[in-house]
């Protein structure tokens, strides 16, 4: 038989601040291959059309439906309910700005952070739209594209003690596209330059190496191989600078 699963869910609308936060409890049967996504979309359509939740793409792509499952960040839509005990408590991801219910504000987050890391090719080479592709060898191409494979979910964020903690963190997603571009041959950026973006306290030391990032990660990306390989490529260069 189908178990009855109970849905414990936080509620409250920054906008409406009379209305305390408070825990909801929704009950809904268990069918084969219902995933939590499905399972608040028939919330929302059956019980309580005032729900706030995200998403998108509903294939682990766009990172829009990230939240605290029991406790643990996660995506909704690729957690299945037969992965979890029948009674399911559902938190907003925690230090990014909440917009409603389950509904967090990931994109004003990154945004800030790309800024700050200066996530893009930087180069004074200047650019002709004529000149054919620039080549890299293959192991270099492959292994950026491991790291473009960060879908900014904000589940390494929302599980991270430092950012939990320092809101001026840039944490494991901004590092990881630090680690990005210094193996990128197209970008002109030495050591030295990166070391002034990253190689403090709110940048690569600020992280404790408690691993929860990787452990958290749902597209399973080697966070804590490339924050070790940002980490003592810095940590050279500020040798470097004491010497």
């Amino acid at each position: 038989m189908s178990r009855e699963l109970t849905f414990h869910v936080f509620r409250y609308d920054p906008n409406v601040t009379e209305i305390e936060p408070r825990m909801q409890e929704y009950r809904l049967r268990e069918v084969d291959g219902l995933s939590l996504f499905i399972a608040l979309n028939l919330i929302r359509e059956e019980q309580d059309p005032t729900l706030k939740f995200d998403f998108v793409c509903r294939a682990a792509i766009c990172g829009s439906c990230g939240m605290l499952i029991n406790g643990r960040p996660g995506l909704a839509c690729k957690t299945l309910t037969s992965t979890l005990p029948s009674s399911i408590t559902l938190h907003p991801l925690p230090v990014f700005r909440m917009i409603g219910d389950l509904a967090v504000d990931t994109g004003s987050w990154f945004r800030r952070v790309a800024e700050q890391t200066g996530s893009w090719i930087h180069t004074d080479k200047p650019f002709n739209p004529h000149d054919p592709e620039e080549r890299m060898d293959n192991s270099t191409a492959l292994e950026i594209h491991e790291l473009e494979r960060c879908i900014e979910c904000g589940c390494c964020i929302a599980g991270c003690g430092t950012a939990n903690i320092r809101e001026d963190f840039v944490g494991a997603a901004a590092l990881l596209r630090i680690s990005r571009f210094m193996i990128d041959p197209r970008d002109d950026r030495g050591v030295e330059r990166f070391f002034e973006v990253v190689g403090t306290d709110e940048g690569i030391f600020g992280c404790m190496g408690l691993m929860a990032c990787e452990d958290l990660c749902p597209k399973e990306i080697p966070l804590q191989r490339q924050l070790a390989y940002v980490r003592r490529k810095l940590a050279m260069a500020a040798l470097g600078r004491k010497i």
